[in-house]
């Protein structure tokens, strides 16, 4: 972790009332992080910590710019990051995570890095399908995509899409608005016991 010892804060020494601490999260970071979500980014972090008598309690306010891989061509996108996350922080006798918000950490050793932390909360932001707006995927990999993709036809078999290399491909999730698979349900009277 001394490759992160920029996000370490010490709480022992910190007193009682409101302090402020500023980050740049730049390709540097997220390399040296190497996660999985998120590999390059240009990010604003500020934490403000508010400590009382036992707990400090920690905001986060991140905003900026990630590149994550398209999910269709995987190609880089740009992505924005505006998120604010809660985070308390109490002394015990060793090291764990109660809760989503709630972290033990040893008071002997008196500090926490908080590196980790940001990453998971720019991660989290991170939609589970992102794709490029509509026309901007790779032609080629979406070209690709469109002929390999298969689609059933009435009889079963799969059969290959030829579509214009100049249409772009549309969700996954076109299914058509009368599916005669269903047809047979429509005459069960569900009402009877």
């Amino acid at each position: 972790m001394a490759k992160f010892s920029l996000y370490n804060i010490s709480l022992k020494n910190l007193s009682a009332g409101l302090h402020t601490y500023e980050y740049a999260l730049d390709r540097k970071y997220f390399d040296a992080i190497d996660g999985d979500e998120v590999r390059k980014g240009n990010v604003k972090v500020t934490v403000t910590v508010k400590r009382t008598s036992s707990t400090f309690e920690f905001n986060f306010d991140i905003k900026g710019v990630v590149q994550i891989p398209c999910t269709r061509c995987l190609d880089d996108m740009d992505m924005e990051v505006d998120t604010k996350n809660r985070l308390i922080v109490k002394f015990g006798k060793e090291y764990s995570e109660e809760s989503d918000e709630i972290v033990i950490i040893p008071e002997d050793e008196g500090e926490i890095n908080i590196a980790w932390f940001l990453y998971e909360f720019i991660a989290l932001t991170i939609p589970i399908k992102h794709v490029h707006p509509a026309g901007e995927c790779n032609r080629m990999v979406s070209s690709k995509l469109r002929k390999h993709r298969a689609v059933s036809t009435e009889d079963g078999e799969e059969d290959e899409v030829d579509m214009d290399d100049d249409e772009e491909f549309g969700d996954e999730d076109d299914t058509p608005a009368n599916d005669p698979r269903w047809d047979a349900l429509k005459g069960l009277n569900i009402d009877e016991n």
